[in-house]
């Protein structure tokens, strides 16, 4: 007993020398007491952390002062973040600037929650969003491959020019639920891999004259030419009415596809199926003709307005391979596609100007709302027509 009381004396007393000392004498320090009780050196460092945290632990609550009070910015940050289709804490921070103004103005935001909202950084929005978010399923692919044309069209070997619009990637997304049986929708997914630019149409089955048409009414709703598509090994785009399309004018855009099962050729195009098409429709079977329309009129107005102008995207500016390893390196403040085009030198003051008289006309929660009540509409009209089956059955 008498030993454990001098024992717990000695700690103590050479504790105080230990936390007074320089790196040098705690060496010393460590050494001799070492020495002395045949301890391990490990052992006797956290013997003295031990011992300091038990005799000087300090009153109250420890750590540095909160910054931003969850009470306060939760409330607007969560409702601009399903506004936002749940984006990540990276791209939302980029989009606060630009849906806050329209948050303000529908009232109940006071000048300190702006502020804190504006200047709060993407790991706290990520950190105090982490009991909100929540899971999706995987996808499907129905990509049948066509072998027609895979002769006169090129595998893309050299890299688009990224820095200069209209270098477009295309890819299909089957509305099939669980079969690929029978006839069904199909969304189109056209994205410009400078921008980011994107837009996406809905047709009916597959077949190649259907998606011709949807291209063409794509171009004409562009600010800016087509230079170069690329495509997958598809044959809704091998065919010979895609090439005669983008090979007979003046100025012939460049066709090219991508390797067969190598999806990552196409990446900036396949990312978008999901934020663009998935989490608008989801993975239900879409075999009723009558909400083709709707679907399209979806696709024109809501979703390309409100991912072109207020939804930022964030962008590989490039990657190394270190050994084994390859390092990214990704811009550092994420855009919106239409930031992107008023920032190219490529583009002409005219569609500029056209793009950002639209721009000043658009509430992006008003496009939110308008969103969710046709969808309601389609998916009304999707219900019926399986209730009516199941009745006939």
């Amino acid at each position: 007993m008498v030993r454990q009381i001098n024992m717990e004396l000695y700690v103590g007393h050479l504790k105080i020398r230990y936390i007074q000392s320089t790196r040098k004498e705690k060496k010393l320090i460590l050494d001799e007491f070492c020495e002395t009780s045949g301890y391990d050196r490990k052992y006797v460092i956290k013997l003295f952390k031990k011992h300091k945290k038990h005799k000087q632990a300090p009153k109250g609550k420890q750590g540095r002062k909160k910054t931003y009070d969850p009470a306060l910015i939760l409330a607007p940050l969560k409702e601009i973040w399903f506004a936002t289709d749940q984006m990540c804490g990276r791209r939302l921070k980029s989009a606060l600037p630009l849906w806050l103004p329209f948050y303000e103005s529908s009232g109940g935001l006071n000048e300190l929650v702006k502020q804190q909202l504006l200047t709060i950084s993407s790991a706290t929005i990520d950190r105090l969003l982490i009991p909100s978010r929540i899971k999706f399923p995987k996808r499907m692919c129905g990509t049948k491959p066509g072998s027609l044309l895979k002769k006169h069209i090129p595998i893309k070997t050299d890299q688009w020019n990224e820095s200069r619009p209209g270098f477009f990637e295309a890819d299909t997304v089957a509305h099939c639920g669980t079969t690929l049986m029978g006839d069904f929708v199909w969304s189109l997914t056209f994205t410009d891999i400078c921008t980011g630019w994107t837009e996406n149409r809905a047709v009916w089955g597959k077949g190649s004259l259907g998606v011709l048409e949807a291209i063409k009414d794509i171009e004409q709703r562009l600010a800016f030419p087509i230079l170069g598509f690329d495509s997958d090994n598809g044959d809704e785009f091998l065919n010979w009415h895609m090439v005669r399309y983008f090979q007979n004018r003046e100025a012939p855009v460049q066709f090219t596809r991508s390797r067969p099962y190598h999806s990552d050729d196409n990446a900036h195009v396949e990312q978008k199926n999901w934020t663009h098409v998935r989490q608008i429709f989801g993975y239900s079977r879409i075999e009723n003709r009558a909400v083709l329309e709707l679907m399209n009129d979806v696709y024109r107005n809501e979703c390309a307005l409100l991912h072109n102008y207020f939804y930022p995207t964030i962008k590989l500016q490039d990657k190394e391979r270190v050994n084994a390893k390859i390092i990214k390196r990704f811009e550092k403040t994420p855009k919106t596609p239409y930031q992107r085009v008023m920032e190219s030198e490529h583009i002409d003051q005219e569609a500029k100007d056209k793009l950002t008289s639209i721009f000043k006309t658009l509430n992006p929660f008003e496009l939110k709302k308008s969103l969710e009540l046709k969808l309601k509409n389609i998916f009304a009209q999707l219900d019926l027509q399986l209730r009516g089956r199941n009745v006939a059955i």
